[in-house]
């Protein structure tokens, strides 16, 4: 699945509620489930990871709709390596 078709399946699913949330509200949601991810990090569970990383995803992607923002496109500031030196890897001190 490309980062686009990601984006739209996610507004797709949910959107609306999260507009009608609010940006602030979205965004206190996001900030939780980084929480979870991390918690997930330190005890070393891969399914459990995988989980928070999906949702972590999905929270980026629909405040990324309600900013209007394409993070495919975003994505492609990367597209070359790094932004800074152009580097693959990052040859910046």
């Amino acid at each position: 699945m490309q980062v686009r078709e990601f984006q739209h399946l996610i507004a797709q699913t949910y959107f609306e509620k999260d507009r009608a949330r609010g940006l602030p509200a979205t965004f206190a949601w996001f900030v939780e489930e980084v929480g979870e991810l991390a918690r997930a990090m330190r005890e070393g569970s891969a399914a459990g990871m995988a989980e928070e990383f999906a949702d972590v995803l999905a929270w980026l992607s629909t405040m990324a709709s309600i900013c209007g923002v394409d993070l495919e496109r975003a994505a492609a500031k990367y597209a070359d390596g790094c932004p800074k030196c152009g580097g693959r890897p990052c040859r910046c001190p």
